[in-house]
């Protein structure tokens, strides 16, 4: 498989965290405490993946205007749209999608956001080979595609060369909430789900498996994983203040 490259001595174990569902802000605030903790070498490599409740994320880049409802419509459908600091467009995250947010140290390996961008990417295709969807890249356009159709939209955000935010993986998800925005800014570009082209549900354990594998693969890193629950205060405690292994 494809690989971003083996690290520098030291640190190989990727941490994971399978946090259930979570408030996109929450988990935003999650991710700025595990930031600091990796960039002063608290903690290890870490893959964090959960499940937001409705939520619609633009963006640095993202225009409002890709947002084709107004929030009484929003509260409507039970969904909620925050700003994120994050590159790319609008998006869409809900259940039956894995979101992964990577908070890894770039400088143990390439310091070289676009490579970086490429492997979540080449993660994700080999992941959907493993269950039989041909899915790939469509030129000029970051994210994952089966055909003209987004199956994973990929934002990040890099500071000091610690990443953070990631990808979101439609499995078995709602794709009648895409019909509420201009998904990731691309006019005319649907989204799918692994459910809609097998033709059956598919478990997120399942599929988490893999990506944890194939995650492991590309960045060379042994994948350690690790279930926690509960407030975001007590996961902060937790998380952020413990040495690396």
């Amino acid at each position: 498989m494809w690989s971003f490259g083996r690290p520098r001595p030291g640190v190989e174990v990727c941490q994971v965290l399978r946090l259930g569902r979570l408030d996109y802000l929450d988990a935003r605030e999650l991710q700025r405490e595990l930031v600091a903790a990796r960039g002063a070498g608290r903690i290890p490599d870490t893959l964090v993946l959960l499940e937001h409740p409705h939520t619609y994320t633009n963006g640095r880049a993202g225009r409002d205007a890709n947002l084709l409802i107004d929030d009484k419509q929003l509260a409507a459908i039970g969904a909620s749209y925050v700003r994120a600091d994050r590159g790319g467009d609008i998006t869409y995250h809900g259940p039956g999608q894995i979101v992964g947010y990577p908070i890894l140290d770039l400088r143990r390996w390439r310091q070289d956001l676009h490579l970086y961008l490429r492997a979540l990417e080449e993660v994700l295709i080999v992941t959907l080979a493993d269950f039989g969807i041909a899915a790939g890249r469509l030129a000029g356009c970051t994210g994952v595609w089966v055909g003209e159709k987004k199956i994973a939209a990929i934002g990040v955000r890099v500071n000091s060369w610690i990443t953070s935010h990631g990808f979101a993986l439609n499995v078995d998800t709602d794709l009648s909430y895409f019909r509420h925005i201009v998904p990731c800014g691309l006019i005319g570009k649907e989204a799918t789900s692994m459910a809609r082209i097998l033709g059956h549900q598919v478990g997120n354990e399942a599929v988490e498996s893999r990506l944890l594998h194939f995650f492991g693969q590309a960045f060379c890193l042994e994948m350690g994983p690790r279930s926690i629950a509960g407030s975001t205060t007590t996961l902060d405690r937790e998380l952020c203040s413990a040495p690396p292994p």
